[in-house]
C-alpha cells in the first residue's frame, strides 16, 4: 500500500473515531499531498492526474513534520505552552508516517532508513575530500554533492551542521 492510500485509510478509521486533531492533521497532510501533485503536474505540463513517488510523498510528510518542530521552538520561546503541546501532538501523528517509523511499524515496505549522526559525518567527509573543500567558503559544493546522497535519509539541517563543524578550522 503507498503512503498516500495508508493516509487516506487512517483518516477514515479517524473519522469514525472522531479523533478530531488526528482528523485535522491528516486532511492537512493530504492537502499538502494534492498541492505537490498540482505543482508537479504543472511542471510538466499533463493534463491528466500526476501521482507523487512514494519518496515525494515521503517528502511533504518530513515537510509538514518540520513545520511542527519550528513551530514547537517557536511557540516555546513565546511561552506559549498549550500551543506547543498541541504541535507536539500533530508531531505525533505525522512522525507515524516517516521512515524510521515505518521501518519500526513494518506500515510498507521499501522506504529508506533515516541515517545515523555517524552515517552522515562519514558521507561528510567523503564528500569533503571528493569536491576538495578546505573551508567554509566552500559549504555549497560540499552541500550539492551529499543532498542526493541523504534525500529523505537525513534531515537536511543536521547534515548542514555536521558540514559546517567538519568545515570549521580548528584551533
Amino acid at each position: 500500500m503507498d503512503p498516500k492510500e495508508k493516509i487516506k485509510q487512517d483518516l477514515n478509521t479517524a473519522l469514525k473515531g472522531r479523533k478530531e486533531l488526528e482528523v485535522s492533521v491528516l486532511r492537512q497532510l493530504l492537502a499538502a499531498i494534492l498541492n505537490k501533485e498540482k505543482e508537479k503536474r504543472f511542471k510538466i505540463k499533463e493534463e491528466k492526474d500526476v501521482q507523487l513517488t512514494d519518496e515525494e510523498t515521503m517528502e511533504v510528510i518530513s515537510s509538514e513534520a518540520k513545520k511542527r518542530r519550528e513551530s514547537i521552538v517557536e511557540f516555546g520561546k513565546g511561552k506559549r505552552q498549550d500551543l506547543v503541546e498541541k504541535e507536539k501532538k500533530e508531531l505525533e501523528i505525522l512522525e507515524k508516517y516517516l521512515p524510521s517509523q515505518i521501518l519500526q511499524n513494518k506500515t510498507w515496505e521499501g522506504e529508506p532508513e533515516q541515517l545515523s549522526e555517524e552515517e552522515i559525518k562519514t558521507l561528510v567527509k567523503v564528500a569533503i575530500e571528493k569536491v576538495g573543500a578546505k573551508e567554509m567558503k566552500d559549504l555549497g559544493k560540499v552541500m550539492q554533492e551529499l543532498i542526493p546522497q541523504v534525500k529523505g535519509k537525513a534531515d537536511g539541517s543536521l547534515v548542514g551542521k555536521i558540514v559546517k563543524e567538519l568545515l570549521t578550522p580548528k584551533e
